[in-house]
């Protein structure tokens, strides 16, 4: 099981903006900023996210890699994934593919993906067998 990942971004204020904006919809609604001279030598600012008391996604500063990184965001229905999707697009996502069923994973697997201001692609996924009450 992941503990944290980091994206590294090329604009902090452009990507804060963007993520602030959409993960709340997937119930990503804590923040907190870590002072980079409160660890070893080196260690980077941060920009946290995350939810039941876990931070887990997390922005550093610098050049931006978006062909590393693919990140899936649980969404706990359809509608939910529908409204992550609308509100990156929004917020300046480009689209990769619309919500649809992925039937060349499951028919249950509902999703949407986009590329974030900096190219990450990410995808909201809500798996009926997995996701949701």
């Amino acid at each position: 099981m992941l503990d944290h990942i980091f994206l590294t971004v090329s604009d902090m204020a452009r990507a804060v903006a963007f993520y602030e904006r959409v993960l709340p919809i997937l119930g990503i609604t804590a923040r907190l900023d870590y002072d980079g001279r409160d660890g070893p030598p080196g260690h980077p600012d941060l920009k946290g996210f995350g939810a039941n008391g876990r931070m887990f996604l997390w922005l550093r500063a610098g050049t931006a890699a978006p062909g590393a990184v693919h990140v899936g965001l649980v969404a706990d229905s359809e509608a939910m994934v529908n409204s992550a999707h609308a509100e990156a697009l929004a917020a300046g996502a480009t689209e990769i593919h619309p919500p649809a069923p992925q039937l060349h994973y499951d028919p249950r697997y509902y999703a949407a993906q986009v590329k974030d201001p900096d190219g990450y692609s990410l995808e909201f996924v809500f798996k009926s067998w997995q996701h949701g009450s």
